[in-house]
C-alpha cells in the first residue's frame, strides 16, 4: 500500500535553520557553503549558520524529503567534485510556501494589534 502524501502542515512551525535553508534554495541550487553564505547576506549578518547545524540540519531535512542532493552538475570540471549541491523537493517548495503563509498571518495579527504599522508601513 502506497503512503498518502504528506501535509506541508504537518512539518509547520519551521525552525530558523530549516527556514532560512529553504529560502536559501528556493532560486538556485546550492552546496553547503554557499548556502552559509546566501543566509549571511539575506540576514544582513544578524544569522550565522555554522557547519555542525547546517549539516545536521541537512541531514535531518534529506530524510524529510524537503531537499535533494544534485546528482550531476551542469559544469562539473568548473567547481570541486567533492562539494554536494542540494535543491529544494516538491514537497519542500509547498512546505515553505506554507510556512510563509503561516508567518504572514502572524504578522497580520500584529498589525490588528497595532504592534507593526500597517501595510503601507512595510518596507517604507
Amino acid at each position: 500500500m502506497k503512503n498518502a502524501p504528506r501535509e506541508p502542515d504537518t512539518l509547520l512551525p519551521l525552525t530558523p535553520a530549516v527556514f532560512h535553508i529553504l529560502l536559501a534554495l528556493v532560486d538556485s541550487e546550492r552546496h553547503g557553503y554557499g548556502i552559509m553564505q546566501e543566509i549571511v547576506y539575506r540576514t544582513d549578518g544578524k544569522l550565522r549558520m555554522g557547519p555542525g547545524t547546517l549539516y545536521g540540519t541537512i541531514k535531518r531535512m534529506l530524510a524529510d524529503g524537503l531537499i535533494e542532493e544534485v546528482g550531476e552538475r551542469a559544469e562539473p570540471s568548473a567547481d570541486d567534485e567533492r562539494r554536494r549541491y542540494y535543491r529544494l523537493s516538491d514537497f519542500g517548495q509547498r512546505v515553505v510556501r506554507a510556512e510563509v503563509q503561516r508567518l504572514t498571518q502572524l504578522i497580520r495579527i500584529a498589525q490588528a494589534k497595532q504592534l507593526l504599522g500597517g501595510p503601507e508601513t512595510i518596507g517604507g
